[in-house]
């Protein structure tokens, strides 16, 4: 049997979905010592050494919410849930070592449960679009939710970004912190056929990265996508737009979408459009362009075809910050990168600090197999979405912040 891309063989499989995020911490509910926070003093007192504290964040349909706070020897902090796997703040130096926030979201949970455009979740069974709502597989046609509009969003109405994951199990080595999520995913959930069993780790690295491992096995053949929905502003969460971020995308091809956003099934050359970005360019130098492709996605909201050779790790985008001095860069193992450039916020979010998301104050750059992959099972230009029993979904994702 040929094994698609991101999938490896496995003899055995489990009956749910299960995401695990493992820690090695002390609990200290109800509290928030030692947290670094953008501008704090006490962000340099954990230097030279791995630190995690989990604290009670609440409950969502009577299961304990927790918020873990990692943190790493440079001072570099991140805050997970386990509702929805969401990374809530993630504190990065600049080049001066003045330490800021640089992922939007919100201070409490009680603000993540309400309308959010996905601020830092982990987003699935199947993450981006599928046409219509609906996919035919093995001669069954399956019907999920149409929450995008006429089209299936993210998981549906109830994805993994909206449910509370299992926390089990901890660690600190040699690579890290780390953080592991359990969540069992039963067939027919959101219409997906399968019993789905993953695993997302988190890991808080050395060298400043946050690595997000993914893995699932399945009871049944079904489509899966997941991938991490961060939205990053490398000057700081709610510190103006993210127009002059300065992009670089491996990709010399993108998927042109139609007016509802789906795949066509094309891969269009970049050269000479708006989507060029395999040199350094600013986000906004070209955004308002008069091409139809950016007027369907009201700015860039396309999946990019990564410049790959193999299954390995690829650098997928690189990102650069003037004024903070701040990189990042993506590594992956995924064929595509979905580049979103915020072009649905406007202003009715109120994130962390009582800052206001305007339009453009974030971007995403998204891991992931193609959108619609599932509706695209005949175009060998798409790489199988389709996950099978004895198969494993893997794939790994690195997040990693530099200055210059």
């Amino acid at each position: 049997m040929t094994t698609p891309c991101g999938f490896r063989t496995a003899t055995t499989f489990g009956v749910g979905l299960i995401l695990l995020l493992v820690c090695s911490c002390a609990e200290t509910a109800g509290t928030e010592g030692g947290i670094a926070r953008a501008g704090d003093e006490r962000a340099g007192k954990g230097k030279n050494q791995m630190n995690c504290e989990v604290e009670n964040w609440g409950t969502v349909d009577g299961q304990q919410v927790l918020l873990y706070h990692l943190s790493n020897a440079n001072g570099m902090t991140a805050d997970i849930s386990n509702y929805g796997g969401i990374v809530t703040r993630l504190v990065v130096p600049d080049r001066n070592g003045r330490l800021d926030d640089v992922v939007l979201g919100y201070d409490k949970l009680a603000d993540y449960l309400k309308a959010t455009p996905y601020f830092g979740a982990i987003v699935g069974r199947y993450g981006n679009r599928i046409a219509k709502g609906r996919f035919t597989l093995d001669g069954v046609e399956y019907k999920l939710a149409t929450n995008n509009n006429e089209n299936h969003l993210h998981g549906g109405l109830k994805g993994f970004d909206k449910v509370v994951w299992a926390v089990a199990g901890e660690g600190v080595d040699a690579k890290g912190v780390r953080l592991t999520l359990t969540y069992a995913s039963k067939d027919g959930e959101e219409g997906y056929p399968g019993n789905l069993k993953a695993t997302v780790v988190y890991t808080l690295t050395h060298n400043n990265e946050l690595k997000i491992d993914y893995e699932a096995t399945t009871d049944k053949a079904t489509p899966i996508n997941l991938t991490h929905h961060g939205y990053w502003n490398l000057a700081g969460a709610g510190n103006g737009d993210i127009l002059g971020h300065e992009l670089m995308l491996n990709a010399d091809r993108f998927t042109p979408v139609d007016a509802t956003l789906i795949t066509t099934g094309e891969l269009r050359a970049v050269k000479g459009t708006p989507f060029d970005f395999t040199t350094p360019t600013a986000i906004g130098a070209r955004v308002n362009q008069d091409d139809e492709q950016l007027k369907f996605g009201k700015g860039y909201d396309h999946n990019f075809v990564l410049n790959k050779t193999g299954s390995g790790m690829t650098l997928a985008a690189r990102v650069f910050e003037s004024t903070s001095g701040r990189v990042m860069e993506v590594y992956t193992t995924e064929p595509g990168i979905q580049f979103y450039c915020g072009n649905f916020l406007d202003g009715s979010n109120v994130g962390k600090d009582g800052k206001v998301y305007h339009h453009r104050y974030g971007f995403c750059l998204e891991t992931q197999h193609f959108p619609d992959s599932p509706n695209k099972q005949d175009n060998p230009q798409f790489p199988s979405a389709i996950l099978g029993p004895g198969q494993t979904y893997e794939h790994h994702t690195v997040y990693k912040f530099s200055t210059k």
